[in-house]
């Protein structure tokens, strides 16, 4: 059984991380961080054969603080890996930053300069990773990136604040880096003398971050899905919705009622049409329209139903009989005008979903009497 050592595991990353290596039941896991006893950190670097370094500092309020969280921790853990003739896999997330002339990037760069060192003196097996902002769940506001700081106030009708809506920023996600470094348990042995960039991120404006993130929220509202075909945007949502207050996980429907019953919409897209949910009074029917284009499939998920067609230049009537009790889906064919009737004694409920968007300029739906 491998042993495998998380520094800075309360962290954001380190969190993450620590969640999914303890998926595997082939590892060990010891974790440390900077309120734990010393000790912990001695016995851990004696038995890890993987070592995760990921703790550091990147707002302290004393600018000394750079260099004991970033530097200073590093020197420690090869001091104690010389002193016990270990040497195990490191992992350690660096920054991009690592070349700029401030406190956080030298103090970065001098953390990167004692691990090459290591290599050289031992041949260790080392992995520094530069990264750029790192974005999911479990990142803090005003602290890991921009991101966080977007989504948690834009959940909240928090004022944010940009400074060049033009400014392109490059993150990657913490479910891919993770991964990532989820690889390393088992990949082969690497000796390479420079830094390492993980394989997928994306770049964005901080303007069309801001709409992006913006655009969720108003979902509630409009109801309209983006594409989740593009990877960013699916991560960027996943990251939004872990930011929603507690108190505020659910959000009330705008509901349509009649004498037949009531109706509303769950979801739209420009990519996946919309989908919507009726509750159908005993004996009522609905329908009996057709459309040239529009295509929809129906599911009686609650009662008895009949659901007929009849091609609109024919006149022949096919009954399709249709059960909560045996979920099924029909098809609605464009050129067939239809009707769904509630021919049970209790409430129907059907589940819709139509190829396009409803537009009252361009509706698609004929009345036409089965």
């Amino acid at each position: 059984m491998k042993k495998v050592l998380v520094t800075g595991s309360t962290g954001f990353i380190g969190r993450n991380l620590v969640v999914a290596l303890r998926r595997r039941k082939d590892l060990e896991i010891w974790t440390f961080n900077r309120e734990d006893n010393p000790n912990v950190l001695e016995a851990a670097v004696r038995e890890a054969d993987i070592i995760y370094h990921l703790a550091g500092v990147n707002r302290p309020e004393r600018v000394e603080e750079f260099i004991e969280g970033n530097t200073e921790l590093t020197r420690k853990i090869l001091d104690l890996l010389r002193q016990n003739r270990r040497v195990p896999r490191i992992v350690m997330s660096s920054s991009i930053q690592a070349d700029l002339d401030n406190p956080y990037g030298r103090s970065k760069k001098a953390a990167e300069d004692y691990l090459f060192n290591f290599v050289r003196e031992t041949g260790a097996d080392v992995w520094i990773y530069r990264l750029p902002g790192v974005f999911g769940k479990w990142s803090r506001p005003n602290y890991n990136t921009v991101v966080a700081t977007f989504c948690y106030n834009i959940a909240r009708d928090i004022e944010i604040s940009i400074s060049d809506p033009l400014k392109e920023i490059e993150v990657v996600y913490i479910d891919d880096l993770v991964d990532e470094f989820l690889a390393l348990v088992d990949a082969a042995p690497t000796q390479i003398n420079d830094f390492y960039r993980v394989r997928k991120t994306f770049k964005v404006t901080l303007g069309e971050l801001a709409d992006r993130i913006q655009g969720f929220k108003d979902m509630r509202r409009t109801l309209v899905m983006p594409d989740f075909a593009d990877e960013f945007t699916q991560r960027l949502y996943a990251t939004y919705i872990s930011f929603l207050p507690k108190e505020d996980f659910s959000y009330p429907l705008e509901v349509k009622v009649d004498n037949r019953g009531d109706l509303f919409e769950l979801i739209k897209s420009d990519h996946l049409g919309q989908i919507f949910l009726s509750r159908t009074k005993k004996g009522i029917t609905r329908g009996n329209h057709y459309h040239d284009t529009k295509v929809e499939k129906f599911c009686v998920v609650k009662g008895k139903a009949v659901i007929r067609f009849r091609h609109i230049l024919g006149s022949e009537v096919i009954d399709y009989p249709v059960s909560g009790a045996n979920i099924e889906v029909v098809d609605i064919p464009p050129g067939y005008t239809h009707s769904i009737e509630n021919i049970g004694d209790e409430e129907m409920i059907v589940l819709f979903w139509a190829d396009q968007r409803f537009d009252p300029d361009w509706p698609d739906t004929y009345f036409l009497e089965v």
